[in-house]
């Protein structure tokens, strides 16, 4: 059965989506973001899951309070990465709710400043959301003392979840998985839906794909990752993109990315097909060199990036 949405939240107009027993999301623009009850109902305790887009602390706290109540606010905040899209609303919901975030350790570089995360890669993918991705934003936050690295066991605010390390989209990423009911929150490891594609983005036709390529920066590691997942034998996946998945809708597609990660994910060409970056505790300290030169492909990527985020922002206006 599809997740059901369950409620209307009244002054934004956005929904949001029932993804498990005590597991809901959203969806911003193009990006989902989560929140999980921290166990009994009676305590009202929760944790988020991402940050979204920039611009969007607002929708994430009416969202928050639709479910738990007015005034509340998490536990605190795992990120499964760093990226834009799962951080942009961070620092403005850090001045609303006063709570630790936590990420994996290889993350902490691009969450404290000291590095930027390895150059987006434009040309893979073929669709318009890769080749705008250069303008997404790539710099670092500072979150100084507020962000801090997983404890070595347990999962910060959320006893019966696992935090498993899934790198390959980005160095530090972590998926989230609940033993009872198997119930994965994967992040960008894999996606349900063409995630380089921006027709795909609007429609939101259910399938599962690699993780997004243009952020991609360890294919290896990547299928690694997800073979990772398929081993935990996952029966709903709730993804940083597309819309959540439930048993034999995914299971088999699943497996079939695993077996043939190089085929169904990998691009054919591309920065990092060949050689990945190279990145420790401190950020980036090796990045192959670029396949293409963006200065020739300006104008064409400008237009598109006009273009696309035109069509997005005017669709979820409506």
């Amino acid at each position: 059965m599809e997740p059901e949405v369950i409620e209307k939240i009244k002054s934004t107009g956005k929904s949001y989506f029932e993804v498990a027993p005590g597991v809901w999301g959203m969806k911003i623009v193009f990006v989902n973001i989560y929140m999980i009850a921290s166990g009994d109902p009676a305590v009202n305790k929760w944790v988020l899951i991402d940050a979204g887009l920039p611009g969007s602390a607002g929708k994430i706290q009416n969202m928050a309070e639709a479910i738990f109540g007015e005034g509340t606010k998490p536990e605190n905040i795992i990120l499964t990465h760093g990226h834009f899209d799962h951080t942009g609303a961070l620092e403005a919901l850090l001045e609303i709710w006063d709570v630790p975030v936590y990420a994996h350790y290889l993350e902490l570089p691009y969450l404290t400043g000291l590095s930027a995360y390895p150059p987006v890669d434009p040309f893979v993918g073929g669709g318009l959301i890769s080749l705008t991705s250069w303008m997404f934003p790539n710099k670092p936050l500072d979150l100084g003392n507020k962000v801090h690295a997983f404890p070595e066991e347990g999962t910060p605010g959320l006893p019966g979840w696992r935090i498993l390390h899934t790198p390959g989209h980005a160095p530090g990423h972590v998926s989230l998985f609940r033993e009872t009911d198997h119930v994965l929150v994967a992040g960008d490891a894999f996606v349900t839906t063409v995630q380089e594609s921006a027709l795909a983005v609007i429609m939101q036709k259910k399938i599962i794909s690699g993780p997004p390529k243009y952020f991609t920066c360890d294919w290896k590691a990547a299928g690694v990752s997800v073979r990772k997942l398929i081993g935990l034998h996952p029966q709903i996946v709730a993804t940083g993109h597309g819309k959540p998945m439930v048993g034999k809708e995914f299971k088999k597609a699943l497996q079939n990315l695993g077996r043939n990660f190089a085929e169904e994910a990998v691009p054919k060409h591309g920065r990092y097909i060949n050689e990945p970056a190279k990145t420790d505790m401190e950020g980036v300290k090796f990045v192959p060199p670029a396949k293409n030169n963006p200065k020739i492909t300006a104008g064409l990527i400008g237009a598109a990036a006009l273009i696309t985020f035109a069509v997005i922002v005017g669709v979820y206006k409506k």
